[in-house]
């Protein structure tokens, strides 16, 4: 039977580290006041900037900081993660020292009589085919056993290159073809509808494109409402606009919540 809720609010793209302060203490902020206000929470990914295992987690009091964090969110309501493309070896001890359930990628809910598909979303990339094959081999238990083997520094280095690289190529793609790029980077009408019509579902919500939008889609036949959430940055306001939202799904409908004004509806809601 999966989980039914009369409300909750979604969350994903933190990228949660030490370097981004006002990002943290807004998530800090939103586990004390927003999240007890539902039934429950769901964070779909991408809660930390990296991980290279619950070993390194214990030795960081940054990472402390956000467990008791969470464990106390989970205290007041149900509380569940999916792991994304940059924290997907999160595992069973850091989640249940927080309380939160892991679900699995893709998995479906049911809030307020309506049933949503939940998914980090970079499995419906498919138009990037050099990361989905990058994907499908770091899924593989026997290769995240042998990373986390190694000695924690190595792991550490390997997760900075990783991400080093990952960025010099998404640089190096925009000057080619910024249209080209954003393609690339952005899920596919196919890969979703096939999502859809494997969990027999016309509600998908997921993060991961850091593009927060609602779409009404169609292919051929088959049509379906899809909610993209934010990532969250508060700390690079000379490059961005600070950003942060979160979906909440009620009886009213699913609506899109400007944390950085959390008394606001974002421009891009809708009622469903």
């Amino acid at each position: 039977m999966i989980p039914q809720y009369k409300s909750a609010l979604l969350i994903s793209d933190l990228h949660l580290t030490p370097s981004m302060p006002l990002t943290a203490q807004r998530f800090f902020d939103f586990c004390e006041k927003e999240g007890p206000k539902v039934e429950a929470v769901f964070v779909l990914g991408d809660l930390f900037e990296y991980w290279v295992g619950d070993d390194a987690a214990s030795t960081s009091p940054f990472q402390q900081e956000v467990r008791r964090a969470l464990a106390n969110l989970s205290t007041k309501v149900k509380t569940y993660y999916i792991h994304g493309n940059r924290d997907f070896l999160v595992g069973t001890s850091y989640l249940k020292k927080t309380g939160m359930t892991l679900l699995a990628d893709p998995t479906c809910i049911e809030i307020a009589g309506k049933k949503y598909v939940l998914s980090h979303g970079d499995v419906l990339c498919t138009a990037d085919e050099g990361y989905q094959i990058f994907r499908r081999w770091t899924r593989k238990a026997w290769v995240q056993r042998l990373f986390l083997s190694l000695p924690l520094l190595w792991r550490k280095s390997i997760a900075k290159l990783l991400r080093s690289n990952s960025h010099t190529q998404y640089q190096n793609g925009a000057r080619i073809s910024v249209r080209e790029n954003n393609i690339r980077n952005d899920v596919t009408l196919e890969a979703c509808a096939a999502m859809l019509r494997a969990q027999d579902g016309i509600h998908l919500i997921h993060g991961h494109t850091h593009l927060p939008a609602h779409h009404r889609e169609q292919l051929g036949e088959q049509s379906w409402q899809r909610w993209v959430l934010s990532d969250w940055d508060l700390d690079h306001p000379e490059s961005i606009m600070p950003k942060a939202n979160a979906l909440l799904i009620n009886g009213h409908g699913a609506l899109f919540i400007d944390l950085i004004k959390p008394n606001q509806v974002s421009l891009i809601s809708v009622l469903n």
